[in-house]
């Protein structure tokens, strides 16, 4: 924070927006461009509506000092329009007593970070682990969503898992106390039911101390649209629209309300670049994660028919890209577009994207009843996707939260609503995982799908961690995949590499096999056999990269994953001098139903 005297006052002038304490007092700066009077109401002066004025600056904005206001104590602005007059959230509070409460003075120095530091691995280390606060530890009978507090009881779970990543979704301030997220109030203060400021503080701070990154859901195609001060926030509006902060014309429209951002105003633009940065800067995050870029880009969500939306995207990813180095930025576009993950004029300078190529045909593979009805083709195509020849441009998955909601449910659901947590549903969906944590791209799972959460997603109903004892044989298979897509035993480092070749492919029996490599060698080539068959496949011959000795690490048939799997005889085999499959080696194995085999070269 900067803070310069004039040669007219001896109270500070500070820089920034918002409520900006200070030892001497507070200083409050807001933009209202059509107000013809601001004040600053509050703990400081008994909530009286005329005690301090803000006196007008530059290109709409309004500023004053508050000697008795300090760190802690509630506020509202009070603007006056046309007549009328108005009290309203600061748009920059740092925290709120709830969505229609009021903002609270708040100092993001007080917090005692520590030696702190981000956690952020190479892209192709990463795995990502999609977790929703309110719902993913909550305390039986207390009658209220889950919170960062709550959530620290699990993080060594996430450890033990072996999971290096916590996407976190939307913790904005939103209507009422539950929610997915989706729908923020105030983007700059921090959920009042999970906790506010300095409980997510303490929860990424925990998280860093157990080596897991934490990436953040943001929401800038639209805001609120429920409990939004935002909305006409100084009184002027067109067209019956939103105000200075919204379209005030078509561009306004989306599917979650009338309310997209303004993203040609300079103020509006700042707003929301402060906001991206501030959660970096001040909560210390490896990451962020923007909902639904298509809304930010478009009016429809395709093409490219705002483009002050998509200089906006691309001027907050540059500023990350040069103030927080080896920081991720992730689009949720699922368009397919190049152009997300570029860097220059033409592209909005992502890192990664959600890659609607990969979980679309590798979910309906797993999903689709009939085995002739599987298509490997399209597998095989979901697997080699890559975007600007960097195949960890993209985050790859078989369920989100919007995977497993809106009218569908988690894979093992999917794949048998009627028995869910079955030998059918383990064996295809813990198969579709295996290719998740073997294809290249940055693999994430959703919370519970580790230990066979059934269902679909619903932010007031909470994990059944009793799956994780009574599905311990699943948890445990996620594990070993896991620990083998990070080579944390040094044998697979080429599951972290850019290279696939998918060179068997056996629709008729839907066999499919792939190599996987870094720089190639023993430690490092990786062979995947998946058979998509409710068959088992014996005495079945693939070529092998090579010849010699290929390990077997691991059989997702394995009884240790599952009482009921059949335990189909697998072990490592000596590639022969045989040619197969383009190969001049082959080797003979023995493939589960709906099952994968991983071999290293030894």
């Amino acid at each position: 924070m900067n803070v310069r005297h004039t040669a007219s006052s001896v109270r500070p002038v500070v820089e920034g927006m918002g409520a900006l304490p200070t030892p001497e007092g507070c200083a409050f700066r807001v933009w209202a461009p059509h107000a013809e009077a601001v004040f600053v109401a509050g703990d400081f002066n008994g909530f009286a509506p005329d005690a301090h004025a803000l006196q007008p600056e530059a290109n709409g904005y309004w500023y004053g000092f508050v000697e008795e206001a300090r760190a802690g104590q509630q506020y509202k602005y009070v603007l006056h329009h046309a007549g009328q007059q108005f009290f309203r959230i600061d748009p920059y509070a740092r925290q709120v007593t709830s969505s229609v409460g009021n903002g609270v003075i708040y100092d993001h120095a007080a917090f005692d970070w520590g030696d702190d530091q981000p956690q952020i691995r190479g892209h192709n280390e990463l795995v990502i682990y999609e977790l929703h606060v309110g719902s993913f530890f909550v305390r039986e009978g207390e009658g209220r969503p889950g919170s960062f507090e709550l959530a620290l009881a699990k993080l060594d779970h996430l450890v033990k898992l072996g999971v290096n990543v916590v996407q976190v979704m939307p913790v904005a301030e939103f209507a009422g106390d539950y929610s997915w997220g989706y729908n923020p109030a105030h983007v700059f203060a921090v959920e009042s039911a999970y906790g506010g400021p300095d409980a997510f503080k303490t929860f990424v701070k925990a998280c860093h101390q157990r080596g897991l990154a934490v990436v953040l859901d943001v929401v800038y195609n639209h805001f609120g649209p429920s409990d939004l001060d935002l909305w006409r926030f100084d009184g002027w509006s067109e067209n019956d629209k939103g105000g200075i902060y919204f379209y005030n014309d078509d561009r306004s429209a989306t599917p979650w309300g009338d309310t997209r951002p303004d993203y040609g105003r300079e103020a509006v633009r700042r707003f929301i670049h402060d906001n991206a940065i501030s959660w970096l800067r001040d909560f210390h995050l490896d990451g962020l994660r923007y909902d639904m870029t298509p809304y930010m880009r478009s009016v429809g969500g395709n093409g490219h028919d705002i483009p002050d939306g998509w200089s906006l995207m691309r001027w907050i990813n540059t500023s990350v890209r040069e103030q927080f180095p080896g920081r991720i930025l992730i689009a949720e576009d699922m368009q397919h577009l190049p152009e997300i993950s570029q860097v220059g004029e033409h592209g909005a300078a992502f890192h990664a994207q959600w890659d609607g190529a990969f979980v679309h045909p590798i979910r309906e593979a797993a999903i689709v009843a009939h085995d002739e009805h599987r298509d490997l083709h399209r597998v095989r195509d979901a697997l080699q996707t890559r975007y600007n020849g960097d195949a960890f441009q993209r985050v790859i998955y078989t369920e989100s939260h919007d995977e497993v909601a809106n009218g569908r449910a988690r894979v093992p659901a999917d794949i048998h609503p009627d028995d869910p947590t079955g030998w059918h549903a383990q064996k295809r969906s813990t198969a579709a995982a295996a290719l998740v944590f073997t294809a290249p791209g940055i693999p994430m799972i959703f919370q519970g799908q580790e230990f066979l959460q059934g269902g679909w997603f619903r932010d007031d109903v909470p994990l059944d961690w009793d799956h994780s004892q009574q599905f311990r044989g699943i948890l445990r298979l996620y594990r070993d995949l896991i620990a083998l897509r990070r080579n944390l035993a040094g044998r697979t480092r080429g599951l972290q590499g850019q290279h696939i070749h998918v060179y068997h492919l056996n629709n008729d029996a839907n066999v499919l096999a792939f190599q996987r490599w870094q720089d190639h060698g023993p430690g490092d080539d990786v062979v995947v056999v998946v058979n998509l068959s409710h068959e088992a496949r014996s005495d079945y011959r693939i070529g092998m990269p090579t010849g010699g000795r290929w390990t077997l690490l691991l059989n997702s048939d394995a009884p240790v994953y599952g009482a009921d799997f059949d335990g189909q005889t697998a072990q490592s085999v000596v590639a022969e001098d045989e040619p197969y499959d383009g190969f001049g080696a082959s080797a003979v194995v023995n493939v589960g139903a709906y099952s994968v085999l991983i071999y290293a070269l030894e």
